[in-house]
């Protein structure tokens, strides 16, 4: 399974504080919320209701048939990074196209590099669906530096 969320702002401070909200004992999807909310800084539901999927994402929060429960797992894990690049859509194509780039990419020319593999159904969702896509690359981009597998440069994003 690939997740689509991505959420802003890239901050891994508030990435570990949304983690250790996450009830160890397994709470419903607004349980989870309200526990983010009233301990981050994450204003809207729908706003910690994209953290908890990011955390699914990066297998930090793992849903069970009692609601979603924290993985005891550090940030830095090598699990967290690869959980990353393996389910988070479109990031497995985007460290693809940096590897294959002669130099650095800039966000905007990333997302060309990938502007295929954007399903019809999200075009169609968006009337500017190349903005949100190119801003969605950037935050990829940014989480791939927070996890090690990018590194921003003057140029834009370069594998490490």
């Amino acid at each position: 399974m690939r997740f689509k969320v991505a959420p802003a702002p890239v901050d891994p401070d508030l990435l570990a504080s949304i983690h250790e909200a996450i009830p160890l004992v397994p709470g419903s999807v607004d349980d989870c919320c309200v526990r983010i909310q009233s301990r981050t800084d994450v204003g809207s539901r729908e706003d910690a209701e994209a953290w908890l999927a990011f955390c699914r994402a990066l297998r930090l929060a793992t849903e069970t048939d009692r609601g979603y429960e924290r993985q005891r797992r550090d940030l830095t894990d090598e699990a967290v990074a690869t959980a990353f690049a393996q389910r988070v859509f479109g990031v497995a194509d985007l460290l693809d196209a940096l590897d294959a780039a002669d130099e650095p990419l800039s966000a905007t020319v990333a997302f060309d590099a990938i502007r295929e593999t954007v399903p019809p159904w999200e075009r169609n969702r968006h009337g500017d669906w190349d903005a949100v896509w190119t801003e969605r690359t950037r935050r990829l981009l940014d989480w791939g530096v927070v996890f090690g597998h990018v590194e921003r440069v003057d140029a834009g994003y370069r594998p490490t």
